[in-house]
């Protein structure tokens, strides 16, 4: 006898993963570390690409009109320098103006703080609180409380003599005093406007060097990536421009209805300080509503001023910008909050600013590398489940309700039948796949048969708008003539209530049988009066002998009348199961709702003809 070795099979190793997880892990801390303390070059170059990605359509137009990469280049860095210096002026000339009006509003301002500070100490409520937290405060410490002498109201008090001394800066101190604060955002703009420079005339050159960074072995990956990063962030930015310009308009227009003085410049400060994420709107609105108090003697105008900010802020969150950015971001709304969060514990305000950009830029990245999806699935705003997970969790969860809300707003766009074939059939295979596994009891497959059965009745009232319409059955079908048969347990139960709701919904009368029904012990007790057609159900493909059998017995008690086995989890790439299909003697197999709908409406049809011609 030859000696014959079985080819050994790779053992996987179980650290394997653990390790990838531990890789993933210390790459994401390089990274994050990196990022920190690289925050002086970073943040700049950050600043740049999006001031690029803000500057390409206008340098587009520009290379349209055929000015030429270099002179194009030029003419958008010059426009660019050109509003911001504008903007700096007209800001700086109205922040001098307002100085030169403030003090005109010291009364009213005084009055008011005054007015404020006294019914804080007149209130008694108030008073009593904080001798009491003196009190409490004094016993934790241990401290006695100090008891003035008789004669200390009587007591001169003993003058404390005032020197004042004037201290006299040189020019070049002084000079840095005034200067110094104003240095460090110019170098920072001045650094920033030099990199937007070097990306835009080196705009193809580094996208080639970041394809071959990414990696050169997947070049349509890595590109449409970088195209719908770009695309995305282009969008963005110029929606984004678009609903703060129209909200700072309207801010400046209301506050000059209002009578707030520099309503221009409030205005501009709200269109500006809005790219900044939860912060900017309520540090705009301290300055309007700092001059409506002292503008005003009484409150009213402050009160219209928060109106007027509360008001626009919400419409614009709530409203205008979900219906114009629609799911273009590609982000979550938690992943904005969280990413808010990480980028100004990293970069401080300024990675506030950037925190949704650089957030959208990461998980269109993460969408395209497979190490990392799970940031697309934490922070992405595609749906964590697809619909058929989602209805598998409430079904184990015994939440119907929550299950039918979900389908409602599935068939706002499609059918019934295709909700049953594409969402709950689906569900039940998820299922099915459990059973297989030996991780669902028979109990929890009862729990998720009866789950289907109360998301059916909720959906019983929904009208189906299926263009085109599939034609009625006949009167003579509708005394339930149609048997659905379920294949072997709970959950074929299951798929066979969806047979039978959808044969009901086109005038088709059927009624459901459990495998227990049909078995070779019970079968001979089966109610067969009416049946003219018979529908065997299975969610699975791998039971067609379990199916062969069950076809012989009805063939037994029902002889003459139609067949039809729907395998539910049947595909193309099932093609080795054809034998075992024809074994099953059955007249036709299907695979889908629709298909055996359209079958049985066929055979009712053609039986309601012949039996009209006879």
């Amino acid at each position: 006898m030859s000696d014959l070795k079985l080819p050994s099979r790779a053992v996987p190793d179980p650290s394997s993963g653990l390790t990838a997880k531990y890789r993933t892990a210390v790459i994401a801390a390089v990274v994050v570390t990196g990022l920190y303390f690289g925050q002086p070059v970073l943040m700049p170059l950050a600043l740049a690409v999006l001031a690029s990605f803000a500057l390409s359509p206008l340098l587009a137009l520009l290379r349209r009109l055929r000015f030429g990469h270099i002179p194009s280049v030029l003419v958008t860095m010059v426009l660019a320098v050109v509003i911001l210096g504008t903007v700096g002026l007209f800001m700086g000339s109205q922040f001098a103006r307002l100085a030169a009006q403030l003090p005109s509003y010291q009364t009213n301002l005084t009055a008011k703080i005054q007015s404020v500070m006294g019914s804080a100490v007149n209130n008694g409520t108030l008073t009593r609180l904080r001798q009491t937290a003196d009190t409490i405060a004094r016993q934790v410490s241990g401290e006695r409380p100090r008891v003035a002498p008789l004669d200390a109201a009587n007591a001169p008090m003993e003058p404390v003599p005032v020197v004042i001394e004037r201290q006299s800066l040189a020019p070049l101190e002084m000079a840095q005093n005034l200067a110094g604060p104003l240095l460090e955002p110019l170098a920072l703009i001045a650094l920033v406007l030099v990199f937007v420079g070097f990306i835009l005339l080196q705009k193809d050159d580094l996208r080639d060097r970041a394809v071959r960074l990414a990696g050169s072995g997947d070049l349509q990956r890595t590109t449409i990536a970088l195209d719908e990063a770009a695309s995305r962030l282009s969008r963005y930015l110029f929606l984004q421009t678009c609903v703060n310009t129209v909200f700072g308009l309207l801010i400046g227009a209301g506050l000059w209805l209002i009578g707030i003085p520099n309503a221009g410049l409030w205005a501009l400060m709200a269109t500006l300080f809005r790219f900044v994420p939860y912060v900017g709107v309520p540090i705009v609105f301290l300055f309007p509503a700092t001059l409506a108090l002292a503008v005003d003697p009484g409150w009213s105008m402050l009160a219209w001023v928060a109106a007027l900010f509360i008001i626009l802020d919400f419409i614009t969150g709530q409203m205008v910008e979900p219906l114009l950015y629609g799911r273009s971001m590609g982000l979550s709304a938690v992943a904005v909050v969280v990413a808010a969060v990480f980028w100004t514990w990293l970069w401080g305000p300024m990675g506030l600013l950037l925190s949704t950009p650089l957030t959208m830029c990461f998980v269109v990245l993460a969408r395209h590398v497979d190490g990392l999806k799970f940031i697309e699935v934490m922070l992405g705003d595609k749906p964590p489940l697809t619909l058929e997970q989602s209805l598998y969790l409430r079904m184990l969860a015994d939440d119907p309700d929550e299950a039918a809300d979900e389908a409602e707003t599935f068939l706002r766009h499609n059918t019934v039948a295709a909700y049953y074939d594409e969402v709950a059939a689906r569900a039940l295979m998820l299922a099915q796949s459990d059973v297989n596994r030996g991780v669902l009891d028979e109990r929890r497959q009862n729990h998720i048969r009866d789950a289907i059965r109360n998301l059916v009745d909720n959906l019983a009232a929904h009208a189906d708008k299926e263009e085109p319409p599939m034609p009625a059955a006949p009167e003579s079908w509708r005394d339930r003539p149609v048997l659905c048969v379920a294949g072997r347990g709970p959950l074929d139960e299951a798929a066979g209530v969806l047979v039978t709701d959808m044969l009901g919904k086109y005038g088709l009368g059927a009624r459901l049988v459990s495998a227990d029904d049909t078995s070779a012990a019970n079968i001979g007790e089966l109610d067969i009066e009416g049946v003219r057609l018979v529908c065997v159900s299975y969610l699975e493909p791998g039971t067609f002998k379990n199916a062969r059998y069950q076809v012989r017995r009805l063939r037994k008690v029902i002889p003459g009348v139609p067949i039809i086995a729907l395998f539910w989890g049947l595909s193309d790439d099932n093609s080795r199961y054809l034998d075992s299909i024809e074994a099953t003697e059955c007249d036709i197999v299907t695979t889908g709702l629709k298909e055996t709908l359209r079958h049985i409406l066929a055979f009712a049809r053609r039986a309601e003809s012949v039996r009209a011609t006879t």
